[in-house]
């Protein structure tokens, strides 16, 4: 495989990318958890902005690395971040704790979107770096990326966190049921991430989204 210097570098700054994403967004999961009174995450030294704390060998380096290296990018994950519902506050119901703690994670990515976005729109209206130029087409991919994880994550699925937003609303009586699906859930998950044609239903708003927010920007 013959790859020039520029695609090694558009690899690694994807990776890049990727682990401060995935960092945030299991720091999402951390810190809410935190807060709702389990210590869990605090013991495990996951409340922290710390990329490394929450990276995955495989998950948030090899894969995404491979996946680059021969084009077809990929999607990566960190490190589950293990919280403990039944010490949680007795001020929050354990239901409303669990989607807090999910929604968390890709609320943080779509955060983190929006702040990089408005980031670039203030530094190109400062000139402090070119239109299009090396610094805005790394914010604009970022920025891509978030919104991808944003809808991906929300995919009513387990084991993402849409998956376990959807349990918390699954009538006891069908809890049996839910548990059979879970265990399937991960093969139409691979499915998804590995048909293109299928994966477009959260990347395409997600390329949507990103469009139309640096339209609002006035960056087009």
């Amino acid at each position: 495989m013959d790859l020039s210097s520029d695609q090694i570098r558009q690899v690694l700054i994807y990776v890049f990318v990727l682990l401060i994403s995935v960092a945030l967004h299991e720091f999402g999961h951390a810190i809410v958890a935190h807060k709702l009174g389990d210590d869990t995450p605090s013991r495990q030294g996951r409340v922290t902005l710390n990329p490394l704390a929450h990276a995955d060998l495989i998950g948030t380096f090899l894969l995404p690395l491979i996946g680059g290296l021969y084009g077809g990018g990929g999607f990566g994950w960190g490190k589950p971040v293990q919280w403990q519902p039944h010490r949680i506050t007795r001020k929050v119901s354990m239901s409303a704790a669990k989607i807090m703690v999910a929604v968390a994670g890709p609320t943080m990515n779509l955060l983190l979107a929006v702040t990089l976005a408005v980031v670039d729109a203030i530094l190109l209206s400062q000139n402090v770096y070119g239109w299009h130029g090396p610094v805005d087409a790394i914010l604009r991919f970022a920025v891509q990326i978030n919104f991808v994880l944003f809808f991906f994550n929300l995919l009513p699925l387990p084991p993402l966190d849409g998956g376990h937003v959807a349990q918390s609303f699954v009538p006891y009586r069908q809890r049996e049921q839910f548990d059979q699906f879970a265990r399937y859930a991960p093969f139409v998950l691979l499915g998804i991430i590995m048909i293109p044609s299928i994966g477009r239903i959260f990347t395409w708003p997600a390329q949507q989204l990103t469009i139309h927010l640096f339209a609002l920007l006035g960056l087009t």
